[in-house]
């Protein structure tokens, strides 16, 4: 049983879609967070977090948490989905450089242009252009970011573009793949179980 600790309309929803991917037995734990966007919310001692952050999960007595970790980590851990390429696959280094490109370089660009601060940085300009040329390049060449197959990085990117849409420019190519993603039953499905709490889903 994977129980994940989630706070609505967070990171942690995404976690939602990737769990109703999976296909496997999971828990709410809903949990309270400081949200420093608009100053809401306080910290849950009961959070595993070590930042008490979300989104946090348990499995098998571990705790994981961050998305990029917790999506590597289950992707290994139920490899039957077809969301990660295996070790050994030719496409491994692909999909670990775009899970950790999504982290290091997408997420700082995309909440720069939130906070408004491109015009006062030439560096997070360039670093921002820099994301927004690769996602239009990789969608120049297929519907997804590794090819004909949605992965657990378009999971990543879909769900950070479909947060801060505003944040980036009009694309009807990116419009396409938030829709394309966003429709897929299982984030449906995880949109719908965002405010849940308690219930176990298989």
């Amino acid at each position: 049983m994977i129980t994940l600790y989630h706070a609505p309309q967070s990171r942690s929803t995404r976690i939602l879609s990737l769990l109703e991917e999976l296909g496997v037995p999971y828990e709410i734990r809903p949990v309270s967070i400081f949200r420093p966007m608009t100053g809401d919310g306080s910290p849950d001692p009961a959070n595993p977090h070590p930042d008490k952050r979300v989104p946090a999960i348990e499995h098998d007595g571990r705790v994981v948490a961050e998305s990029v970790a917790i999506i590597l980590y289950l992707c290994d851990a139920f490899p039957a989905a077809g969301l990660a390429p295996s070790p050994d696959d030719a496409q491994r280094g692909d999909y670990l450089t775009w899970a950790l490109w999504y982290a290091a370089e997408m997420e700082p660009a995309m909440f720069a242009a939130i906070m408004d601060e491109l015009d006062g940085s030439p560096m997070k300009r360039r670093q921002y252009e820099a994301a927004v040329h690769r996602i239009e390049a990789a969608l120049a060449k297929a519907p997804y970011l590794m090819g004909d197959d949605y992965s657990a990085v378009d999971l990543l990117v879909a769900s950070a573009l479909a947060f801060a849409r505003s944040a980036f420019p009009p694309s009807a190519a990116i419009d396409a793949y938030v829709e394309r993603c966003g429709n897929r039953p299982a984030a449906l499905r995880g949109q719908l179980l965002d405010d849940a709490s308690g219930p176990q889903h298989s």
